[in-house]
């Protein structure tokens, strides 16, 4: 049979999964997790990642978008989907076919859900977003009463969830979230007399650090993945984290070029020695920032090897010089991940770009096949 399978891969460790989900789980205590698996599953495969929470026993999984609630109807993922972000009424019905729980901050958004339920015969479960201190999306606490009392009035919707989002929860000085937890209590008093069914405001970071916000549910999403949410994290435990994702390709050529060569576009890097090249199949194309071209380390044969030249779309050069007798053509190459002894981290790539874990994993292209292994336990 013919293989076109790309050489460059992302490997999705379904074992590291179920071990985040548990350790998450085991610090939430019986309260419900609700895994956060927006962004393609921040970039680890959304329905590969939703079919094995579901099968590990998650009920509820929250998206950005209702185009991403509709890729796992089609996929076959039977859980309730809470889509996170705010959106226009003209998504309305497609949320009601869907069996969709949206974030609703403005009457409009609720009255159109309304109007379409009632004409497909349907009831849409909502959940009203509060703005404690996020700066965002969601009304403000002390509106929260009226809000509902006008939802009330809505034949076709009812309010399922109160929910608000920590902006610093992964900070150290932990007192913004700590007046947003006061605040969202104050406001959950104020709608007691709604028949709401769960108040949720819990991310990753709160899960580990901040116990007076687990409320009914919990959102977790990079923890999930086995990324901490920041250095700053207090409690140890997260430490104990596995990272899910590792992302490799394999040399695809090898060429040997004198001293003063000049490599890739622009000759950014000139070799100071005869040297040997590889070639990778992977570039900004696939999700790596052409900003790490000459700031990147690759491991090949289990050892750190300088990334040279511009990255381009699509292919990316190594100096591999130091494993002369040792290289070959279709040799393992790793980007994130570990190789024998050594390891290359999400955030040692973020670092060098100045920005967070989120971003590397979630910036790995759609090309990329994700491949799922390790799924027991």
């Amino acid at each position: 049979m013919m293989d076109a399978a790309p050489l460059t891969r992302a490997y999705i460790h379904l074992d590291r999964l179920t071990h985040n989900l548990r350790l998450l789980q085991e610090l939430a205590g019986e309260r419900p997790l609700w895994p956060a698996i927006k962004a393609n599953a921040y970039g680890h495969g959304m329905v590969l990642v939703a079919r094995h929470l579901v099968a590990l026993g998650c009920d509820t999984l929250c998206v950005a978008h209702v185009s991403e609630a509709e890729v796992l109807v089609e996929g076959g993922v039977d859980a309730r989907l809470l889509l996170f972000s705010a959106t226009l009424p003209d998504h309305s019905e497609a949320i009601v076919r869907l069996g969709c729980e949206p974030a609703v901050c403005t009457l409009e958004f609720a009255e159109a859900l309304a109007r379409d339920a009632q004409r497909l015969g349907r009831m849409v479960a909502v959940h009203l977003m509060v703005d404690t201190g996020m700066g965002r999306i969601g009304i403000r606490p002390e509106d929260a009463p009226e809000f509902l009392e006008r939802c009330a009035a809505l034949t076709g919707i009812r309010v399922r969830g109160l929910m608000t989002h920590f902006p610093r929860a992964d900070e150290a000085d932990k007192t913004i979230s700590v007046q947003q937890i006061d605040r969202f209590r104050r406001c959950i008093e104020a709608t007691r007399r709604f028949a709401i069914e769960f108040r949720h405001m819990a991310n990753s970071a709160a899960i580990f650090d901040l116990p007076d916000s687990y409320c009914d549910a919990v959102r977790p999403g990079i923890a999930l993945y086995g990324l901490r949410p920041s250095p700053e994290i207090i409690n140890p435990r997260v430490r104990e984290l596995k990272p899910v994702l590792e992302w490799k390709t394999r040399i695809s050529f090898l060429k040997e070029v004198p001293a003063r060569t000049g490599l890739s576009y622009g000759h950014t890097f000139h070799t100071a020695r005869p040297s040997l090249i590889a070639t990778v199949p992977v570039g900004y194309g696939d999700g790596l920032s052409r900003r790490l071209s000459n700031n990147l380390e690759l491991l090949v044969c289990g050892v750190r090897c300088p990334q040279v030249g511009r990255i381009t779309m699509d292919q990316s050069l190594v100096d591999v010089t130091a494993l002369r007798s040792r290289v070959d053509l279709g040799d393992e190459v790793v980007i994130i991940g570990r190789q024998f002894d050594e390891e290359i981290t999400a955030d040692e790539l973020a670092e060098k770009l100045g920005t967070i874990s989120y971003e590397i994993v979630t910036a790995i292209a759609e090309r990329v096949p994700r491949v799922a292994i390790g799924g027991e336990g």
